[in-house]
């Protein structure tokens, strides 16, 4: 997610103004109310607000137990605006700080809330209100990332694209969509809920489908251009709107990254493994759901053939660590090798579904990426861990070490990834963008919802799978 303020390193003395934290001789007398009060929270669950409790309870550790309690709620608590549109549940969700409703992101910060909606029909609709407004999103612009509250004024109205009043910004950004048919899907098969899936929704599968179609590039560039007049070279785009030159092959092109950045070679590798599985979700849907078995051998027609290109262009020898994934390439035979913190990326790729733990290319991959072989893998005082161009050199996303733990079968990894976001927050009780790898103090983004209710995830899934690990 662009915006300027993305780029300002907060001080933990700067917050106590504003309520999150009422100064550190507090924090240092125990753990301050940091949690919205719950008359001011947007949506409450009683089946969140029982997890909770049962995480408090249940986890020794009382840091981890308070930080759960402030993080897996916060999407609810602040980023979520719900109500019944023309019959049906709407959900619109900002990603904290910026007011707007980036596909991604919002897949993102509802997902751990899955698991529970059988328990809570309210929240149950509020995650169908989520997939019926992103349908809503992908049929007004297929290549927009984010989007606005119905029409008004963007800071980014003057990018040069074609900005509809409703966008927020029109990055394109191959994940976006997989992340909307990713929520869906799992919808679906948790609740057993169709209703998501009316004419609207799959005139919006067809278009992300043909949208992926286009931008595979056989016959011609397509019809999406984008520039921005800025100093910040990530924020535009080469080659007159349309990315660095490539050399078609069956992957898909995205000329920006879940981070928002510019793409250095358009095919970017975790993106079109994303895809792969998308398509896939999408043809079992249009057979169990729609019976219709044409969309679904489009669909995994085009996931074979992205899956096949995959495999012939993605897989680089690295002469330290072997076959891995390229983060991008080109179909020159030009590759980027790197990893960037935002997700989709090469360290999440069994967290997505689209290698197995076990890949001994992915293996290969998790070693490079996790190794200072990678340009953007930080060690220091503070953490290590994955950061991103976006926020520049020398700062670690608290994502990237909650994805490592997240796709870590080693105890002792996770072990020490809960150490570092434990120490990390700079007493604000909450996870951030990115933090100053010597001085955690030094950070990004004071609100960010989707990191919080990522390290929710985290918590849960150590409860479920190794539940000693908090109770040391």
């Amino acid at each position: 997610m662009q915006h300027q303020n993305r780029r300002d390193f907060i001080k933990t003395t700067s917050l106590a103004g504003i309520g999150l934290l009422a100064g550190t001789n507090a924090f240092a007398a125990g753990f301050p109310t940091v949690r919205v009060a719950p008359d001011k929270r947007n949506f409450t669950s009683p089946a969140i607000e029982a997890t909770i409790a049962r995480i408090k309870k249940s986890v020794k550790d009382p840091e981890l137990a308070w930080l759960f309690e402030n993080c897996f709620p916060n999407t609810l608590d602040t980023t979520v605006i719900f109500k019944t549109k023309n019959g049906r549940p709407d959900t619109f969700v900002i990603t904290g700080d910026i007011h707007a409703m980036w596909l991604r992101d919002s897949s993102a910060q509802v997902w751990p809330y899955l698991p529970l909606i059988k328990q809570d029909d309210r929240l149950k609709d509020l995650i169908a209100g989520v997939v019926n407004r992103q349908t809503e999103c992908i049929l007004i612009d297929p290549y927009a990332n984010a989007f606005n509250d119905g029409p008004g004024k963007s800071e980014w109205y003057s990018d040069h694209t074609d900005m509809k009043p409703e966008l927020h910004e029109r990055k394109w950004e191959l994940d976006s969509l997989c992340y909307t048919v990713r929520l869906a899907y799992h919808y679906w098969k948790t609740s057993g809920d169709t209703s998501i899936f009316d004419a609207r929704w799959f005139q919006a599968a067809r278009l992300i489908i043909a949208t992926c179609k286009v931008q595979q590039r056989f016959t011609d560039r397509g019809p999406y251009r984008f520039g921005r007049t800025t100093s910040w070279s990530t924020d535009t785009v080469p080659g007159n709107g349309y990315g660095n030159n490539t050399k078609p092959n069956g992957l898909i092109h995205s000329i920006f990254r879940p981070s928002d950045d510019a793409t250095q070679y358009p095919f970017l590798i975790p993106a079109n493994l994303f895809a792969v599985v998308s398509f896939r979700q999408l043809a079992e849907i249009s057979e169990k759901v729609l019976n219709n078995t044409a969309f679904a051998t489009e669909c995994k027609a085009l996931a074979n053939q992205v899956e096949t290109a995959i495999k012939k262009y993605a897989v680089i020898k690295h002469p330290i660590y072997g076959p891995v994934y390229a983060m991008e390439v080109d179909g020159f035979g030009n590759c980027l090798l790197q990893d960037d913190a935002n997700v989709p990326n090469l360290l999440s790729l069994p967290y997505l579904g689209a290698v197995k733990a076990t890949d001994p290319v992915y293996q290969n991959t998790r070693r490079f990426v996790l190794s200072d072989s990678n340009p953007y893998f930080f060690k220091g005082k503070a953490a290590e861990g994955i950061g991103s161009p976006h926020t520049l050199v020398n700062q670690i996303w608290p994502m990237s070490i909650i994805m490592r733990a997240m796709t870590s079968t080693s105890e002792q990894e996770i072990k020490a990834q809960l150490y570092y976001l434990k120490t990390t927050h700079a007493g604000t009780g909450f996870m951030h963008e990115s933090f100053d790898k010597d001085n955690a103090s030094q950070f990004t983004r004071k609100w960010f919802a989707w990191a919080n209710t990522l390290f929710g995830e985290l918590i849960l899934k150590i409860e479920r799978e190794r539940p000693h690990l908090l109770n040391v």
